[in-house]
């Protein structure tokens, strides 16, 4: 049996651990930087520390690199498994998603329960699409993006990696959203988002520009 190690011992870590459950995926243990966390149980799951802590385990384990909703740590928990000759471990699909065989998803990616995804979606590495998300024909996410929870994708719209998709938000057929952007939560996207920008409301406008290079 395949047996995992998620990245993260927070909220979204113990969501991944229930979906592994549903997919009777074994885990092994939670990773944390932070040194209280190691030796700690998060729902009767031990957190081993860091992958320094779990070099015996490298060729038993594979790792997910997508326990914490932010693209940031994400990408760098991916580079330092990668770096340190882990292996990512292939997406997880909860059986409640309903999505084209035409579909392509990336390694370390995750659908949980209620997504729908059409046809021809490709979607990178390390991505995470939350409950009961909506992707339209022809969308392109991605490595490191977040969907949250309800986000609705119309067809041929194109997300960019890194980006963080607020819970309930909608964007419109055709829109582009750019590298590292983040959609707050309920907006519309009826225009194309920039890179490195954060935006709100309906219709979503840029309300900040940052540089997360």
């Amino acid at each position: 049996m395949k047996k995992i190690v998620i990245w993260g011992a927070g909220g979204h870590a113990r969501e991944i651990n229930w979906l592994c459950e549903e997919l009777e995926v074994q885990v092994v243990g939670f990773l944390d930087e932070r040194p209280e966390m190691k030796g700690q149980s998060v729902d009767g799951v031990p957190v081993l520390g860091t992958l320094v802590d779990i070099e015996a385990l490298k060729h038993e384990v594979e790792l997910l690199c997508a326990g914490v909703g932010d693209p940031t740590l994400k990408k760098r928990f991916a580079y330092d498994t990668i770096r340190s000759g882990f292996r990512v471990a292939a997406p997880l699909i909860h059986p409640q998603v309903r999505l084209s065989r035409r579909n392509v998803i990336g390694a370390g990616s995750m659908i949980f329960e209620g997504a729908v995804l059409s046809d021809n979606i490709r979607i990178g590495d390390h991505v995470i699409i939350n409950r009961s998300v909506s992707i339209s024909h022809d969308a392109v996410i991605g490595n490191y993006v977040t969907l949250a929870p309800g986000v609705n994708l119309a067809g041929n719209v194109t997300i960019d990696d890194g980006a963080y998709i607020g819970i309930g938000a909608s964007v419109r057929e055709k829109r582009h959203i750019g590298c590292w952007s983040m959609i707050g939560g309920g907006a519309f996207v009826k225009e194309d988002i920039p890179d490195f920008t954060m935006a709100a409301g309906v219709p979503a406008v840029v309300k900040k520009r940052f540089d997360l290079r």
